[in-house]
């Protein structure tokens, strides 16, 4: 089979009908869905940008199941797109025409839990909610924690290297993964399913799958680890007077706080607001106004020790004026309803329909001064934008909303050129946790140099060479004789 560039899509040998014919004759009706039988089914993810109904739909139950269906598009040259949760903001799992989806749905077992080991293994398909409800009835932790975590599957969080609420103590989702099982693009079965945390013996092939989003092979299962699952949470909501002041109480809670810090959460005040006047049902953690106010979490051991050494912190960075007012949860409604004020980001597709929305990454010492030039930015290049800040601050990501209403239809290429472009000016990463789907890709540059895409689309050609796996998602297209500028 001819080799094709790495960000076009290729055309599928024969007609869809064709197609079809064969992959039920190959799979059979349980697993191949097609045409009216598909019906109302959601083919896009939350990202708002568009895609395609699928020429036909497979969901295998095995990993065997998935490594026949792959050799067969990879024998007919079908492209394929591999869908998990639908709940990725960049438009990664979405179809753009032609495409095959596939879909982990139903392997979604929770297959093993060792609290020796320390370790959970699954199948790509599992919630990400039920993974961390089957480590705490074992009394342990699954730590990896976002606002989707009812919806979203561990075989997407691994594929986009999923952040999320923890990150400042956990890592991202790549810290969580001790073995990968994968198929590639023609079928073949990689299988490094350990439990290991020291494994030196070759290429770590499970970290170059986690955050390739679905274009260099499937992940099909997976061994993470776990955490001890923590006496308790300690949570405070707090008001702050100036940027130096929060990240000073980020620094001295880190370094004074028994059980670290596992949430760090910043919300401006255009955020603050927004969420307290439109979000139904939320209650405003403090009496009074600040110009930043942050969401503080840390994990106990010892819940009446611990909860003292909180207080002692947060009383200390009243005392020097760091922290203006603060609130701390005396139960785990409070700490809820605190959350509540931080996840309100789930109803902005139903409040701002067509919003404009970015997840990027800076050295927490510049977050300060970029969201304050984006703001100033924005608002001098149209004036009834609204716009709203927030973000994981101990670990330099930050969320930018933009919103217009009657949008013109060019909007969104605008304010994505203009805040990327301070982006790149930042030295900031185009995007902190969604990855880079199709959304993104025309700004992949911003952040990888010539060299680094080269050596991309050299992984991509030596393992999907005839980019059948999620075409169109990542890498931009180049001709597959021509090397990138500045590669040499």
């Amino acid at each position: 089979m001819s080799e094709v560039s790495s960000g076009a899509v290729p055309a599928a040998q024969g007609s869809p009908a064709d197609l079809v014919r064969q992959l039920l004759d190959a799979l059979g009706a349980d697993l191949v869905t097609a045409g009216a039988d598909l019906g109302t089914r959601r083919h896009c993810d939350w990202s708002g940008t568009p895609g395609a109904d699928p020429v036909a739909l497979i969901r295998p139950r095995s990993t065997a199941d998935v490594s026949r269906a792959l050799a067969l598009c990879h024998r007919l040259g079908q492209p394929v797109v591999i869908q998990g949760g639908l709940t990725g903001l960049a438009g990664g799992a979405n179809l753009r025409g032609g495409e095959v989806a596939l879909s982990l749905e139903r392997m979604s077992a929770i297959e093993e839990v060792d609290p020796v080991s320390g370790t959970i293994t699954v199948q790509a398909g599992a919630i990400l909610q039920r993974v961390q409800e089957a480590a705490d009835a074992a009394g342990m932790m699954f730590p990896l924690d976002l606002g989707a975590r009812g919806s979203c599957t561990i075989g997407g969080n691994l594929a986009t290297n999923a952040g999320g609420n923890r990150v400042i103590r956990y890592g991202m989702a790549r810290e969580q993964v001790l073995g990968i099982e994968a198929v590639l693009a023609d079928g073949t079965v990689i299988g490094d399913m350990h439990k290991m945390v020291k494994n030196n013996s070759g290429y770590d092939l499970k970290q170059l799958l986690v955050g390739s989003e679905g274009t260099l092979a499937v992940i099909t299962r997976a061994t993470l680890k776990l955490a001890p699952r923590p006496a308790g949470l300690l949570t405070a909501w707090c008001g702050l007077p100036d940027y130096a002041s929060v990240t000073r109480l980020l620094h001295y809670a880190r370094a004074h706080l028994s059980g670290g810090v596992s949430a760090f959460e910043v919300m401006w005040p255009s955020y603050y607001d927004y969420v307290l006047e439109h979000v139904r049902g939320l209650r405003a953690p403090l009496d009074t106004r600040h110009a930043y106010y942050v969401l503080l979490e840390s994990p106990a051991s010892d819940a009446e020790r611990d909860a003292a050494g909180f207080e002692d912190v947060l009383g200390e960075m009243l005392s020097e004026g760091v922290v203006e007012n603060a609130s701390i949860a005396s139960s785990n409604a409070d700490a809820a309803r605190f959350w509540a004020v931080r996840d309100a980001p789930a109803e902005f597709p139903v409040l701002m329909p067509g919003l404009i929305g970015f997840d990027i990454g800076f050295s927490t010492a510049d977050i300060g001064a970029v969201a304050a030039q984006c703001e100033t930015m924005l608002h001098a290049r149209w004036p009834d934008m609204t716009t709203l800040v927030y973000g994981h601050l101990g670990d330099g990501n930050l969320h930018v909303i933009a919103h217009l209403d009657d949008a013109p239809p060019d909007l969104a290429e605008q304010v994505d050129e203009a805040v990327y472009d301070l982006t790149r000016a930042w030295r900031g990463s185009v995007s902190a946790e969604h990855g880079i789907g199709s959304k993104k890709r025309a700004y992949l540059g911003h952040t990888r140099d010539a060299g680094a895409r080269h050596a991309m689309h050299a992984i991509k050609r030596a393992l999907d060479p005839a980019n059948l796996l999620n075409p169109g998602k990542v890498l931009e297209p180049v001709s597959p004789s021509v090397d990138l500028p500045g590669a040499s």
